[in-house]
This record gives structure tokens, sequence and C-alpha cells, in this order.
């Protein structure tokens, strides 16, 4: 069912397909201010792993976080961190964005490569090794000449995800993961933040045993509304457009929230809405699915053909552990309890 609401008007730019943090900014499109609890995620330790959905602001952290680090204070006027940030402090940053390797064509190891080499560029640095563990431990070395440095990798999930019906492809790019993340543990010394954010953790359980001070933060209360929107900033972000819907339709906020809103990663203690839906329905001001239109991952659609349980309304089945994570953090389902199989399609948008 789709309900339309006419003669509204629309009150905002909605970043709908933008997801890094300077265009945002400098496009004029509404930023949900998270840099108070990027703060708290900064000063509180070094190295994470933030494990989040799809289109749920992963590679918004990471280039807030980037930006930040770049000293690029004009960007962040008006936010909470303008006044609380040091300034004059700047730290090279090496952001590797898996989606934008070319590693369908090339060969996982090669994409790596030459991402590398065209960070080092940005950075004005040589690159002088060829394999990509020792090349990256010569980006990290060189680049702490002018600091220490900021790693902030996003989606290295997706190569895994792409092969998952290949399990000898799979090990593949599990062992070039294995060589590349074995550099950061002997780098320490070099490195003041690094930050993965991807749908799910391929290391499961051995990749990242070569540095065993990451820390996992998928499920940790304090991070739970780092990305998604809360109904407090539903509520104080999109004022005047609710003003304006609810002259139509005085239960909006109720129908807001059966429709986007219920994922949680602490047990429903906080809850938030799926942004891409909140802002496909800002701006179109129809209240339809938008997120799970993307399409489901070929490794999802298997699991529920082979479901000898699927409920006669497709609402229920049962998985085994691997389509348990991919479905989870995939962003189709919630959890009401930690380690339970039975799972529900998660909401409506």
């Amino acid at each position: 069912m789709i309900l339309i609401f006419l003669n509204c008007i629309t009150m905002h730019n909605y970043p709908i397909n933008q997801s890094d943090f300077k265009e945002i900014i400098k496009g004029g499109y509404l930023y949900v201010d998270k840099t108070k609890l990027i703060h708290t995620l900064i000063e509180s330790g070094e190295y994470y792993f933030l494990g989040r959905p799809r289109h749920f602001g992963k590679s918004l952290l990471l280039s807030t976080i980037r930006e930040l680090f770049n000293g690029n204070r004009q960007l962040f006027k008006g936010l909470w961190i303008e006044d609380q940030w040091d300034w004059k402090q700047k730290h090279p940053v090496i952001y590797l964005y898996f989606d934008r390797m070319d590693y369908r064509k090339l060969s996982l190891e090669e994409a790596i490569s030459r991402e590398l080499d065209a960070i080092a560029f940005r950075l004005g640095i040589i690159l002088e090794e060829k394999f990509i563990s020792q090349k990256f431990r010569e980006l990290i070395y060189k680049a702490s000449v002018n600091g220490e440095v900021v790693i902030l990798i996003d989606g290295d999930d997706q190569p895994v995800k792409d092969c998952l019906h290949d399990l000898s492809k799979v090990k593949e790019c599990l062992s070039v993961f294995g060589s590349f993340y074995s550099v950061i543990k002997d780098s320490g010394k070099y490195i003041r933040f690094l930050l993965i954010a991807a749908e799910f953790r391929i290391s499961r359980p051995g990749i990242f045993s070569g540095f065993n001070n990451l820390e996992e933060i998928t499920f940790r209360s304090q991070y739970a509304t780092l990305t998604g929107i809360t109904q407090e900033e539903l509520e104080s972000n999109f004022g005047e457009e609710i003003s304006e819907l609810q002259k139509a339709n005085p239960d909006i906020l109720q129908d807001l929230k059966a429709w986007y809103n219920g994922y949680s990663w602490n047990e429903g203690i906080n809850t938030v809405y799926t942004p891409s839906s909140l802002f496909h329905f800002m701006a179109t001001r129809e209240l339809k699915n938008y997120w799970v239109q993307t399409g489901l991952f070929t490794f999802l659609a298997k699991e529920i053909q082979a479901s000898s349980e699927i409920s006669s309304d497709q609402k229920e089945f049962r998985v085994g552990e691997e389509g348990l994570y991919e479905i989870y953090d995939s962003g189709y389902l919630y959890l009401a309890q930690h380690f339970i199989h039975f799972l529900k399609f998660f909401g409506q948008g």
C-alpha cells in the first residue's frame, strides 16, 4: 500500500544518494548532527569495528571523521563539535572505500594496490613496495611523518559478499585480507585512530587476530544511535515537515514510526529510523517501501528459497548461522534476542 500526501511543501534539500559529508554540507543538504557521539567514539578508543546495514550511514560516518582529522573546520560550522575539536592538529587520513575499487575486473589484491597508490599520490607520497601488505606498511610509515595516521575502511565485506556462492573465491579474499590487515598490529605506534565499517565482519574468527585490540561496537549500547535517525532527531530536524504533514494526517508520526522505525542494536532500548527511507519519504511524501527495494543479496534469496519453514505470509523463516549474519546485518531482519535464529523481516520500509 502507498499513501500519498498532496500539497505538502518540501522544506529541505534531502541527501538522497549522497553519503559524503563534505558534499552534503557544501551542497546544502540536510545533515543530522552526530558529531557529539562521534567525538565520544574518537576520544574513547583507537581501533573499532562497526557493523551496520547498507544505506544506514556508514560512509557518511567515515567521511565525517575524515574531515575532522583533515581539520576542515568550515564544514562543521554550527554543529556540536565546532567548538569542541582541536582544529590545529591535523592527521593524514588513509580512507579505503571498497565499493569504489575495481576489484570485480581486477583481482582484489591488484585493486587494493591501485587504491593505495592513489591515496599515496593524494598525500604526496611515493611508494616503492609492490605487494599490498608491504605497500600498506610503507604508506602508514611515510604518512606518519606528518602526524599519527587515521585509517578508515569502508565496506571491506563487499568483495566477500560478491563471491559467497564460490567458497574457493571466498577463501582467496580472506587470504588477501589476512595479509593486508596483518600490517596494522606492527604499525600501532604510527596510528591515531582506525575504524572499519561494513555490513558484517568478514573476519570471524581469524583475520583480525593480528591486532586483538580491535573493539567490536556493533551491539554496544553507547553507540546504538551512531547511525540511523532517532525519534528525537526526526522531530527536531523535520519539525516543519511534520507540522505541515499533520494538517493532512494528524497521525503522521505514528505512521512514520510504523513504516520506518524499529531497527535496534541494543535489544530495543534505542530504536532508529532508516535514513534513506525517511529522506525518500520527505522528498516524495509517499509512505511506501524504499529501503528494501534496493535489492536482495543473492545469498539471502537462496536462503529464503532453501528454507522449508516459510510461513504463508513469508514473514518468518529459519536460516543457518551463515545466513543469519548476512540477513541481519544487511538490514532485512531484526533480532529479538542475540542468539535465536528464528527471525522476522524488519519493518515495512
